[in-house]
């Protein structure tokens, strides 16, 4: 099985070495800056192509498109004449984003990418639609070389899965900055904190999230609360976000 690229960025890098980690031969990768494509193509022993006509015309079984969201359509209509099955790896966009291409998909791994950290790709769930039996027989083949979960997930179910991981990881990673800046105007390292945020994570591995929520919020501890608030004065946002947390996690 062979597999081309189109993308350069996160995701795009964390695949393509999972693909040379499993054997899976990258033919092709092209993406809008051209010395990302060299870059990446060079980690994996792939060729760097300037043009999307090029990596159409490429014999690949399986063409990943890796780009924001809204480059998608732009790319699709570029792609005419490319023989294998076509699939986005966006967790909101729908699988009739590749209407027109007679073999498509979406391989969609949930997962938070940074290219300078490593990641255990085999532990990285892979949600997988397309538009026939082949095809996802085929997106199947290449997900079970790469990871141990996979799962059938249509595009309206993916799209919730997408909002709740914004919920389970965009908006924790957004407040654990502000901590980080609440420590570091009062001269206190991140690293204290650390193991808290470890442990709050490790508890809803056995838990559900409502029945380990601890804090001032969730005991009415308005003596504390009230502290909190005069402490974040100086802050309006912060004090903003806190409030509105603070009111939903006294709901339960």
């Amino acid at each position: 099985m062979t597999v081309s690229i189109i993308g350069s960025g996160n995701v795009a890098t964390h695949l393509a070495k999972a693909l040379k980690t499993a054997n899976v031969k990258v033919l092709s990768i092209w993406s809008n800056r051209f010395e990302n494509a060299e870059e990446l193509a060079q980690l994996v022993n792939a060729k760097a192509v300037k043009e999307l006509t090029e990596i159409a015309a490429d014999e690949s079984d399986i063409l990943l498109i890796s780009v924001k969201d809204d480059a998608i359509g732009s790319v699709v209509q570029k792609l005419n004449g490319y023989s294998g099955v076509v699939a986005h790896t966006s967790g909101s966009v729908s699988l009739t984003a590749l209407n027109g291409i007679e073999s498509h998909g979406v391989f969609y791994p949930l997962q938070t990418f940074s290219k300078q950290k490593e990641i255990d790709f085999s532990l990285v769930p892979l949600c997988l639609e397309a538009s026939t039996p082949s095809a996802l027989a085929k997106l199947k083949k290449l997900a079970a070389l790469l990871s141990r979960h996979c799962y059938d997930v249509d595009s309206e179910q993916r799209k919730i899965l997408h909002l709740a991981a914004v919920f389970a990881c965009n908006f924790p990673n957004y407040l654990y900055g502000i901590a980080q800046q609440l420590l570091a105007q009062n001269q206190l390292d991140f690293n204290i904190i650390k193991p808290l945020i470890i442990e709050t994570a490790n508890k809803i591995q056995t838990a559900l999230p409502v029945n380990v929520q601890t804090g001032p919020a969730i005991r009415n501890d308005v003596q504390t609360l009230n502290k909190h608030e005069e402490m974040l004065q100086k802050h309006p946002e912060w004090l903003t976000i806190y409030k509105l947390l603070s009111e939903q996690i006294k709901k339960g």
